[in-house]
């Protein structure tokens, strides 16, 4: 006995290039999501921001340094 094909109908999924709400809840409340985050996981927040915070600062007072340098 031989194999008929069977004819199967395939289903795509598509974004239409007009469609305006792609994700609508990601940016709902943004602000509150942010402070909550933040609130709730604020010495994880401190020990990652304090070292880049410290680094750009001390990069920023050493190029104004290092720019003022020939004055002396």
């Amino acid at each position: 006995m031989g194999k008929v094909p069977v004819r199967v109908k395939a289903v795509v999924y598509s974004l239409s290039p007009f469609q305006q709400k792609v994700m609508p809840g990601l940016w709902n409340d943004l602000p509150n999501k942010i402070h909550h985050k933040v609130s709730e996981n604020w010495i994880s927040a401190t020990l990652l921001l304090g070292p880049l915070i410290g680094t750009y600062a001390y990069v920023q007072n050493y190029q104004e340094k290092e720019k003022l340098a020939h004055r002396y």
